[in-house]
């Protein structure tokens, strides 16, 4: 019964993380595309290949993808190229912070990418939970829905 509440919750819990850093994705996504040269700039000093391009990727990416994280869908989709570019952004802008993950941990997730990458890879393994587009996109197909596949779970564990 604890574990059932549990999942209801995690449902719940995942909503909280896509509306707050979805949102936070859509600003970080509209402050760069609005600021396109500076953002092309830092890349430029980073050494990134294709600046401006990578640029506009990444603040079309962060704009759209935190809407779709908001709404829920294509939820475990788009946190795959999401996850990918607070990774690299660990290993080029944040590599310091990186380096030192085990030697000084406070350092590593005091970083500005740990939190989005943190809630990205959340989503990833979680899915979007109950309360999301993609729960009523399976649900309508035909397909198990989420709710569904929790009571499943939950059963099978008493």
């Amino acid at each position: 019964m604890l574990a059932a509440a549990g999942e209801n919750f995690q449902s719940f819990f995942l909503l909280l993380v896509r509306l707050y850093w979805g949102w936070q994705f859509m600003q970080t996504g509209w402050g760069k595309l609005t600021n396109l040269d500076r953002f092309t700039q830092f890349f430029t000093t980073l050494g990134l290949p294709a600046p401006g391009l990578l640029a506009a990727l990444v603040g079309n990416l962060e704009l759209v993808g935190g809407l779709l994280l908001v709404v829920g869908l294509f939820s475990r989709l788009i946190a795959v190229p999401m996850t990918i570019t607070m990774t690299v952004a660990y290993l080029t802008a944040n590599r310091e912070a990186l380096e030192s993950i085990f030697s000084d941990p406070g350092k590593f997730y005091g970083a500005d990418p740990y939190t989005f990458l943190f809630a990205v890879v959340l989503v990833l393994l979680f899915g979007p939970g109950w309360f999301s587009v993609d729960r009523l996109l399976e649900a309508g197909s035909g397909g198990t829905s989420y709710r569904t596949s929790v009571i499943v779970r939950a059963t099978n564990r008493v």
